[in-house]
């Protein structure tokens, strides 16, 4: 049993020591590690949420008046109702010492205690008079920290009733500390270790005890000393070996797709050139050395990591590295669980998420896979850019394993409130592994704000600066907008760095496309095939965050309250399907036919269909001929990390010189970076219907100015833009480090 004291001690010294002692416990079968400190309870809690810091399977809290199991809540019976009836209470002794001007109370969680500030020795003897008539004992250490404690209970004392209770001789106690605090624990008799740089008045009484070791090194190091000395319990496990990759992009896709044709698994490139996939393999253009950590489910079986040349001739640096997995893997982690647990919590959709600890395990798992690849491809210090909530534990694993590395992280969807995201049992582990990154981006600043929030709800954090939001986001008039934005975070000894980038759109794709006489003559046929209509357009996936009912039945709302829009307006719906194996979605597919078929049927002529339905995914060039030909997007999702669909609509207007609206959810990130979008409310079926009222009769001219202004926006914050800004940020928050 190694009982340790925690700040100064166990989480003190050189973090290569802390790492090396932390990696030892570990490794251990046999060892059980206690934390003894003088904090609350609630005050050690955000210690279990950090990866580094291995679990404890005891924790003896409050200077030994607290005992509990590991998990941080759960009380040891019945020593903890032995020391609750011990307690006299708080009232009679904050009345016995109230009129002491000297004693300042400390405003930390305090059970079965009370402790004070007292910077004068001499008021000590004064203090134990006053409180002479009540059980308890005065504790004074480091010339400052008093504690009130049930009598004859402190640290030592709690440890040896524990010791007692699971059964543990005396001589396989370890017990370490840097403070008089801390003296309780050496009197019980057990071996210890003063670590170096301890106070001088814990060293002097310890003096000449046997078997006590006055370490040189301070924290985790001195602990070492004695460890190292015990049959080799602490000697640290080997480093993982370094690869020789300067940035290291770590995706669930790889940067090229394999199909398997023949028995011969064949690469090509992703469809979509508007995708994350070209804008990450832009980074690697100037022949950057780097690796690009994904999965693979076309392996030998081995289990092990293989590596292929992206494309030799564009990339010549660059290499996959590829994680098996199998197809069962890829099921149950990314298309059951990440979507059932996770996806619902992102949106605030916690009704319909559903956390199954056997598929949190297996999460885990496939994260680590992930973060041992990727320690093995990155160069000492480089730059690990970690991508979305499927991949939330790969920074703690990965900092574990590789302190000197600079990791990134971005999330690709939105980030909720601390209410809705503590929904998720595991929240606490997943802030902790988060809190692990040097930089973490979002969308938008509001997403930032939550997710200091949330980190809140779990650690103690310092905001060290904040920035304001305008003139590039929206501070007011949106249901996301926010005047200022956390930019610098401190928790624990970590230092954070959070930033807002909306993703952008490959504007030249786009402009590259519509510059085809081909696509063209598709733009021209799609308005001849409208005439005299105005075209509304909606892409969206097929998903119930995106709100396709609630868009549906505004349009039918509109019909309804106006006649004269009969024969004058039509809704293009192009739903792309979700991936296969997805059922969580088909109940939204039957609904959307179901009222997609109420509507034409309702108001549908020979010569007019209210709504044209593609349930299909669409080619990228489709899309944007389509936004090109069109007069209004219709993008209302109920919620959305960004929505890049309303980018690629407002410049494929411009590009043809279109009169275009953007009629956009305010609940979209996109809303708050967009300004001119006309924005509306989704849960409003009243309100979208003016809007989009609104935006049918919205005069030429205005129309002109509102693409003009949109567009702008979009070509100025494109997809190459966000990808240098996120990597200047990143190197950045290094330097300020």
């Amino acid at each position: 049993m190694l009982a340790t004291d925690l700040d100064g001690t166990f989480l003190g010294g050189r973090q290569a020591d802390r790492l090396s002692l932390y990696r030892a416990i570990r490794a251990s079968t046999e060892v059980q590690l206690v934390f003894v400190t003088g904090r609350g309870a609630e005050s050690v809690l955000p210690l279990l949420s950090d990866p580094l810091v291995p679990d404890p399977d005891y924790i003896i809290a409050d200077v030994g008046a607290t005992v509990l199991h590991g998990d941080g809540r759960r009380p040891v019976t019945p020593l903890q109702w032995e020391l609750s009836t011990r307690w006299v209470g708080m009232d009679p002794i904050l009345q016995a010492l109230h009129d002491m001007p000297s004693l300042v109370r400390q405003q930390v969680p305090q059970e079965r205690r009370c402790s004070y500030f007292l910077d004068d020795a001499r008021l000590l003897d004064e203090i134990r008079e006053r409180l002479a008539h009540l059980e308890v004992d005065v504790l004074y250490s480091a010339d400052r920290y008093l504690d009130v404690l049930p009598r004859g209970i402190s640290k030592g004392d709690t440890l040896r009733r524990l010791a007692a209770h699971l059964g543990v001789p005396d001589d396989q106690v370890v017990v370490a500390g840097d403070t008089l605090n801390d003296l309780s624990l050496f009197d019980t008799g057990y071996r210890g270790v003063v670590v170096g740089h301890a106070e001088p008045a814990l060293v002097e009484a310890t003096a000449g005890r046997p078997l006590v070791h006055h370490a040189t090194a301070p924290g985790a190091g001195g602990i070492l000393e004695v460890l190292r000395g015990r049959g080799g319990f602490g000697i640290p496990a080997p480093e993982l070996p370094t690869g020789d990759a300067q940035l290291v992009v770590v995706y669930h896709r790889l940067p090229y797709e394999e199909r398997r044709v023949q028995g011969t698994v064949v690469r090509q490139r992703h469809t979509s050139p508007n995708g994350i996939v070209p804008t990450l393999l832009g980074c690697f253009d100037r022949g950057r050395q780097g690796s690009w950590v994904a999965w693979t489910t076309h392996h030998d079986g081995s289990g092990a990591t293989t590596h292929d040349l992206v494309d030799e001739a564009r990339y010549p640096n660059l290499v996959a590295a590829k994680v098996p997995l199998a197809d069962a893997d890829v099921e149950r982690f990314y298309k059951k669980f990440s979507k059932e647990a996770f996806w619902p919590v992102i949106f605030s959709f916690v009704e319909r998420a559903r956390f199954i600890e056997d598929d949190w395990q297996h999460f885990l798992e496939i994260n680590r896979r992930f973060a041992h690849a990727a320690a093995a491809e990155a160069d000492r210090g480089a730059l690990v850019w970690i991508h979305d909530y499927n991949l939330w534990m790969v920074p703690g694993e990965l900092r574990r394993l590789r302190p000197d590395l600079r990791i990134g992280f971005f999330h690709h969807t939105s980030f909720p409130p601390a209410d809705v995201f503590n929904v998720i049992p595991w929240a606490g582990q997943i802030m902790g592994s988060l809190s692990q990154c040097d930089y973490v981006g979002f969308h938008i600043p509001r997403y930032a704000a939550n997710f200091l929030d949330v980190l809140r709800s779990h650690a103690p954090v310092e905001v060290l600066e904040t920035v304001e939001c305008a003139p590039r986001f929206r501070v007011h008039g949106g249901a996301l907008a926010i005047p200022r934005m956390p930019a610098r975070v401190r928790t624990a000894d970590r230092e954070i760095h959070l930033g807002a980038h909306p993703v952008g759109v490959n504007t030249r794709a786009i402009r590259t496309i519509l510059d085809d006489p081909a696509r063209q003559a598709q733009v021209e046929a799609i308005r001849q095939r409208f005439r005299g209509l105005q075209l509304v357009l909606s892409v969206e996936r097929l998903d119930y965050v995106k709100g396709p009912l609630q868009k549906l039945e505004a349009f039918e709302s509109l019909l309804a309250a106006h006649p004269s829009l009969h024969g004058q307006v039509a809704l293009l719906m192009v739903t792309t399907p979700p991936a296969p194996g997805m059922e969580v979605y088909e109940e939204v597919r039957e609904a959307v036919d179901q009222v997609v078929g109420r509507i034409n049927g309702r108001f549908g002529t020979l010569a007019w269909t209210p709504v044209h339905y593609l349930f299909r995914s669409l080619p990228f060039e489709d899309v944007i001929v389509y936004s090109a030909a069109s007069d209004v997007a219709w993008i209302t999702p109920l919620r959305d990390g960004l929505n890049l669909v309303a980018k690629e609509f407002v410049m494929a207007q411009h590009c043809v010189d279109g009169k275009g609206v953007l009629l956009l959810s305010e609940f979209a990130g996109a809303a708050v970076e967009l300004h001119g979008a006309l924005l509306t409310n989704p849960y409003d079926v009243e309100g979208m219907t003016r809007h989009l009222h609104e935006a049918l009769h919205k005069p030429d001219e205005a129309r002109a100015l509102h693409i003009k202004r949109l567009a702008a926006i979009v070509e100025r914050n494109d997809v190459d833009a966000w990808s240098r800004e996120f990597l200047d940020a990143m190197a950045g928050a290094h330097a300020d480090g």
